[in-house]
Formats: C-alpha cells, structure tokens, sequence
C-alpha cells in the first residue's frame, strides 16, 4: 500500500440485502450520514459492492437511500458509487423475465425461481419504477479506488466479459440493456459463482486477476466472511483479509445476524 493517502477518504460497504435501517445507522457510526439521512461525508468517496435487495424487509427503500447519496454526494464534492451484485440481476431478471423458462440442458430454469429461492421479496418488485430500472442497469460490474480492485464476486468469472475493466463494464451494461434471456441469464449464473482466491493458490489467483485489471488489493463482498471461517455471523466484528493480504472480504452477512460492515481503505488489521 501507499503512504501517501488521499486527501479524503475512501470507504466499501457491503452486502445490504434489503436491511435499510442497518445501512443508515452504520453509515452514521461513520459520519457519512446525518439524522436526516442525508449524505454527511462532504468530499469522502463511498462505495457499495452490491447486493441491495433479496432477504431482507426493504430492498427499494436500500435503492432509493444509495440513489439519493449518489446525488447528493456530488453536490457535495464527493462521490458515492455502485457496483452490481448477483442479487441486483436477479431483481432485474424477474423484473423483465418473470417465469418464462431459460432454455438449459439441465432441467427447468427461470428467473422467477431463482429469485423465490434466493429471497426474492415481491414487495421489492411492486415498488420497482422505470427509474430504479435505469439506475440499475447502468451500474458497472468492476471499479478501481483507492489503488483497490472493487468487485461484487470473488470470482475470476468477470474476464469472460473482456480483457479490462471499461470492456468488461461495457459488455455487462450491453447484455442488460437487450433481452436475451440466455445472456441474461450467464451473468446470474457466473455472478454466483465464488471463492476465486481461497485454498493455497489464492495469493496467486488475486496476484492474476490485479496483473490483468489492475490494483493492490481486491475487495469483494458476495461471500459471508462467517462461511469462510467457520463462525456464526454475530462474531464477526471487521472485514477478512486472506490471500496472503491479496484479497478482503466485506459481506459480514447482515441478513444471518452479522454487521454492516462499511470499512475504510486502506485497511489493516489491528495488532
């Protein structure tokens, strides 16, 4: 990492999964919201890695706060940015699809019934207007901040996209912009996937990935730090760091009992 820090400060913020309440108060703990819940954080940059709606009472109300903070962090002279999550295709591929079937080799498949058996909340789809659908398509796959490698997924899967991040964003906002279903589809599928940088080629793996898309470190959400360590989620008080430091995981697993992890880069662990 470098010593030279930015001037002002870049946080991540993890998986939502419809827990707005969570979302603000932690966002308070960090000054980067007021009682009001307007943005707070002036020049600060704020990051969410995805995952906003499914599992939880009020995914739309997840939706509108992060939009508004988008513009109302501009305004302010800083930025608050998104990244797409597995859940967010799913919330649009119901929205678009519904139960019509993806043609698969391996038995019947639709939108419609991986989005009831991951959480999918009907009320999140009633609420939905064209522009929440906007909004949402037009949010990118991957980011760099902070000389970090942003991402939803710990998953290699991104580079089936393209060779770099403006490709890979591109062709990502392409397939959700047009109604193939089988493409559609492909990216909920691949966007599932997880655990890329575990196990004793992980250092490596993550070493690879930042050689093709760039950064010193990946930070992902997706993958609940409480799965990767074998705990129950209300033990978890910080982010995971592993991959010999290559690789953070941020998904405290607020929807089983964990906390809204929103955490600051560079991050290092306390001695």
């Amino acid at each position: 990492m470098h010593d030279d820090q930015p001037t002002s400060p870049t946080y991540v913020v993890g998986d939502v999964h419809g827990h707005r309440d969570e979302l603000a108060e932690a966002l308070r703990e960090k000054g980067l919201l007021d009682s009001d819940d307007d943005w707070a954080g002036g020049e600060a940059t704020l990051w969410f890695l995805g995952d906003f709606v499914d599992r939880g009472p009020d995914g739309v109300g997840v939706i509108d706060l992060v939009m508004r903070l988008e513009r109302q962090a501009a305004t302010a002279g800083g930025h608050c940015g998104t990244l797409l999550g597995n859940h967010e295709i799913l919330l649009l591929g119901m929205y678009h699809f519904g139960d019509t079937e993806v043609p698969s080799d391996f038995g019947p498949r639709s939108f419609a019934r991986s989005w009831e058996i991951n959480g999918g909340l009907l009320e999140d789809q009633d609420r939905l207007t064209p522009q929440h659908i906007e909004w949402l398509t037009s949010r990118p796959m991957l980011t760099l901040a902070a000389d970090h490698l942003l991402m939803h997924s710990d998953t290699l899967e991104y580079l089936g996209w393209g060779e770099d991040i403006d490709g890979i964003n591109a062709r990502g906002r392409e397939i959700l912009e047009g109604s193939d279903i089988e493409a559609w589809w492909d990216v909920w599928r691949r966007m599932t996937t997880r655990y890329a940088f575990r196990g004793p080629q992980g250092a490596d793996v993550a070493q690879q990935l930042m050689d093709r898309l760039g950064g010193e470190r990946i930070v992902h959400g997706h993958s609940v730090i409480a799965d990767q360590l074998g705990i129950h989620p209300a033990q978890i008080e910080g982010p995971y760091l592993y991959a010999g430091g290559k690789a953070l995981g941020i998904d405290g697993g607020l929807f089983v009992g964990g906390p809204c992890l929103i955490i600051p880069l560079p991050w290092e662990p306390e001695d």
